[in-house]
């Protein structure tokens, strides 16, 4: 693992679908094996110049999500490596049983895509609002979850994954992320990122909150507070050994996600630590609800996914310490 932070977190230029599809064109000319799956969301989700470039690899099944599963199964079993991406709810939920069966049970070979994660569906609505997916995902024995920050963690993951046999789903931020990363970090899949070192509390972020922890840690050290943070990226498995000794060493953890606090990284976390070193918890995400129609900063408000709720939380978890 190479993971550089970058000098400001500012808006990356590229788009996270662009960066998607520019990686998987780049390694579709060194594996003819690659193929991609599409449920009719071939310009929402940037896929155009792959289509264009590879149209007999390029397969558009139309909005029959359930469908696409069990031809990524199929060409999976004749040796392909394909790549099914659609909206998070619909890769996942409407789709569940496909996955759990032809995929996974099966024991083949597939990469689902589930885009726009949480809030950041924003005007699509409640029905495209996914903060169950990963919880989904989560069921299912041996599935790799994984959320990439920005653009430098996904095309790292991508490359990575296109090599690696099972089943992964990747939750992708189809707009433009926060930079967080450098150019030419590479990340190791298991194992979370340290991006900073802190010995009162620690914070434990993955997506869209790890730009909001980053801001919440400054915040605190203005406060006297230095909180540890993690940028558990990958959600199964899960770093037990970084969550231990965060524990350990620390003493408090909040955990941060743009998803449901239940059998989303909140509850990861709290298994972890039940089994292993109890330590006080709170929890930052969803909190059982569904979500809604709204610009996407009216929607971190809502939900309360911002760096001042995680400060709050920070200091009712040090209250319990």
């Amino acid at each position: 693992m190479n993971a550089i932070l970058a000098a400001e977190n500012i808006k990356e230029e590229t788009a996270m679908r662009d960066a998607y599809c520019q990686t998987l064109m780049e390694l579709a000319k060194e594996n003819s094996n690659i193929v991609v799956l599409d449920a009719d969301l071939m310009s929402s989700m940037g896929m155009v110049p792959f289509w264009k470039a590879y149209p007999e690899r390029t397969f558009n099944v139309g909005i029959q999500e359930a469908n696409m599963m069990g031809i990524a199964a199929g060409l999976s079993a004749t040796g392909k490596v394909p790549f099914a991406h659609s909206f998070g709810p619909f890769a996942t939920r409407r789709c569940f049983d496909q996955i759990f069966m032809s995929c996974a049970y099966a024991k083949l070979n597939v990469r689902i895509i589930g885009s726009d994660p949480g809030v950041t569906a924003a005007y699509n609505g409640g029905t495209h609002m996914p903060f169950e997916d990963m919880g989904i995902m989560r069921n299912i024995p041996n599935v790799t979850i994984l959320e990439p920050v920005d653009s430098v963690m996904l095309k790292d993951l991508i490359k990575q994954t296109a090599g690696m046999y099972g089943i992964f789903y990747i939750r992708l931020l189809r707009k433009n992320a926060v930079k967080v990363y450098e150019e030419g970090s590479t990340f190791e899949i298991g194992k979370a990122v340290k991006l900073k070192d802190g010995k009162d509390v620690t914070i434990i972020a993955t997506g869209i909150l790890v730009d909001e922890a980053i801001k919440a840690a400054k915040k605190l050290e203005e406060q006297g507070i230095i909180a540890r943070l993690l940028n558990m990226f990958t959600l199964k498995p899960i770093d037990k050994e970084a969550i231990i000794a965060a524990a350990k060493e620390t003493g408090a953890i909040v955990t941060a996600e743009n998803h449901n606090i239940i059998n989303g990284l909140g509850s990861a976390v709290a298994e972890v630590l039940s089994e292993n070193c109890p330590v006080p918890l709170e929890r930052v995400g969803v909190q059982d609800v569904f979500g809604e129609v709204g610009p996407e900063n009216y929607l971190r408000e809502r939900f309360g996914l911002t760096a001042d709720n995680i400060v709050n939380k920070v200091h009712k978890v040090l209250q319990r310490k």
